[in-house]
């Protein structure tokens, strides 16, 4: 369960990932900022799809986990052509996406860019153009002079007590991926859950989603004790029943 295989991607950078054989539509789970392939989420995804014999994915991106590379060079650009060569060269036929808080953000592109492979997508805790609408806005006015003076910044973070640095390419290349500001034109069922004590995302950010999307087929899930993560117990049941709604059990 602890070993992995490698995507060979380019310049020798090499994505590390989980693969589970089984029927269509697979599952590709996307994880959060600095979170990896070996989350609560992603393993109770993993156990989920062998019970049921469904094909399902679980990598790292760039910087992250046990792929290759330093998380400070990352951009959601690069992470995003991390999830496709994922769709293109690990799974075939239709996919469900289930991208977790950053990896939301992430499944919409990778939707967009592969449109005709997505049988559905399922958010937790989206957080889609999260460097311009929740990472800028976090900053004071001198963390501010440092981000655009040094190029870089280091804010606290509840998951790690050395924080996380930020680099200013990071913000300047989500500016280039921002899927917020205009209809997104996905047709596919969508699901989209969130916690009512998220203290990451705003729970407003996932009914902004929904009326951005153009899919007719779109549902909101406010949990009212959930908090970022939704990795308790219920939470995970109440993923696995979408995805069995979802895949047309």
């Amino acid at each position: 369960m602890n070993s992995f295989e490698t995507l060979l991607r380019s310049g020798d950078a090499t994505i590390a990932y989980h693969r589970v054989s089984g029927s269509a539509p697979g599952i590709v789970f996307l994880a959060g900022l600095r979170s990896d392939m070996t989350g609560a989420k992603a393993l109770y995804l993993d156990e989920y799809c062998r019970r049921q014999g469904r094909a399902y994915v679980r990598f790292d991106y760039f910087g992250h986990g046990s792929s290759s590379g330093d998380f400070a060079d990352g951009t959601v650009g690069r992470w995003a052509e991390d999830a496709i060569a994922v769709i293109d060269r690990l799974t075939q036929g239709p996919q469900i996406l289930v991208g977790s808080s950053l990896g939301g953000w992430l499944m919409l592109l990778a939707a967009l860019a592969r449109a005709e492979r997505i049988r559905a997508l399922v958010g937790i805790a989206a957080a889609p153009d999260a460097t311009e609408d929740l990472l800028l806005p976090r900053l004071d006015a001198a963390q501010r002079r440092e981000l655009f003076t040094s190029g870089s910044v280091t804010l606290p973070s509840e998951y790690d007590p050395a924080g996380y640095t930020y680099r200013l390419g990071l913000i300047e290349d989500g500016r280039r991926h921002l899927v917020m500001r205009a209809p997104i034109a996905l047709d596919c069922p969508v699901r989209l859950l969130h916690g009512l004590r998220d203290a990451s995302v705003p729970w407003q950010t996932s009914l902004r989603l929904a009326e951005q999307l153009t899919s007719r087929d779109v549902t909101v899930t406010l949990v009212k004790d959930g908090d970022h993560r939704l990795s308790t117990a219920p939470d995970l049941a109440r993923l696995a029943a979408t995805l069995d709604e979802l895949a047309g059990r």
